[in-house]
């Protein structure tokens, strides 16, 4: 269903909609939550996913895409979409790990899978079927991959972090499993919408946060307000972002109408991976030019999330079905994947 050759037949089929019915209304109007203020997410992945649908069908489905806190908490798209206030939207399924840590292990963790390796198994490693039933069964929501995250900046910081020691007490932003681990490495974490962080980084209010990879980052300000980057994003690897789309509007398609929009959410990701990891390279850059200091974590420390993530996932494996076979999926294409070393070359080929 998901093979790059039902894309290009949907592609096609959708170029000859589009000319059938380029003068005709759009059947369906459809509004989009996001938890997003502004930045990439919102004025480019959400709008790439919601101009595919239109494209691709024909503009028999026209979507709206509107910033967080809109149409409900900025945290809690998914029951905007469920309540049917929004028939979709552009999310962060991290966002509901306190209903269910699964959430985490498909939105991306520490000690997790790279963008890349995210993108071989959420497509041919069995990962989106698990991921949108896992959706369908405990948050009666249809959702499928839409965005990639590129591996993250671990902290904008007032305070310098390189060591476990280092992050004792630390006043944290941060969501998700990442949450609860660091609290078990001895942070004190606190969870905010993005638009918060600024203005808490610059009144003292936490002494630290992270929020996304370097191009993500770049818009926000947060290396105007907190003098470190620390490196390397070691709690997120790599991730996604989902489209959900209320049960009710979905049931309203035809199955053709369905597959299409799996179809957008997979070139939406296609896309967001190009334009996010180029951007990734200029942001990056601008950061080491600037006046920051940039601190790279101990490697003492980084085992220790390694060994305490190990932990964690263990823990929610023996209590959490969901849990367990997400965790036993991707614990088999990462071993599957240590062999990439043995007969790839290195990023920029055996010189560096």
């Amino acid at each position: 269903m998901y093979k790059m050759t039902r894309i290009a037949l949907s592609v096609g089929l959708a170029a000859g909609l589009a000319t059938g019915s380029a003068m005709a209304e759009a059947a369906e109007s459809w509004k989009m939550a996001t938890p997003w203020s502004g930045g990439p997410w919102l004025e480019r992945d959400a709008e790439t996913f919601a101009n595919y649908v239109n494209q691709l069908t024909g503009g028999e489905i026209e979507i709206e895409v509107f910033p967080g806190g809109t149409l409900g908490g900025a945290l809690r798209v998914t029951n905007t979409v469920t309540s049917g206030v929004a028939e979709v939207s552009h999310n962060y399924i991290n966002y509901d790990y306190g209903t269910d840590p699964t959430a985490a292990l498909l939105a991306g963790h520490s000690s997790g899978l790279t963008p890349e390796e995210f993108m071989l198994w959420m497509y041919e490693g069995g990962g989106v079927e698990l991921y949108e039933q896992f959706r369908r069964e405990v948050f009666d929501v249809v959702a499928f991959p839409c965005s990639i995250l590129g591996t993250e900046i671990f902290l904008h910081s007032n305070k310098k972090v390189q060591t476990l020691e280092d992050f004792q007490g630390l006043r944290l932003r941060t969501s998700g499993a990442w949450a609860e681990i660091a609290s078990r490495l001895g942070a004190s974490t606190v969870v905010m919408a993005g638009g918060e962080i600024y203005s808490a980084l610059e009144r003292g209010v936490i002494d630290a946060a992270e929020w996304g990879s370097p191009e993500m980052n770049r818009p926000t300000g947060f290396q105007e307000v907190a003098q470190y980057v620390i490196l390397p994003g070691v709690h997120q690897s790599g991730g996604f972002l989902e489209c959900q789309v209320n049960q009710e509007a979905w049931d309203g398609l035809s199955e053709e109408q369905q597959d299409l929009l799996r179809v957008a959410g997979k070139l939406s990701v296609y896309d967001s991976w190009l334009a996010s990891s180029f951007a990734d390279l200029d942001a990056y850059q601008a950061l080491i030019d600037g006046p920051n200091e940039m601190v790279q974590l101990d490697d003492s420390f980084i085992q220790a999330i390694y060994d305490e993530t190990e932990a964690w996932e263990n823990e929610y494996a023996e209590e959490n079905e969901w849990f367990a076979r997400v965790l036993e999926s991707q614990r088999s294409f990462k071993e599957a994947m240590s062999r990439w070393p043995e007969y790839r070359l290195p990023i920029g080929g055996a010189n560096n």
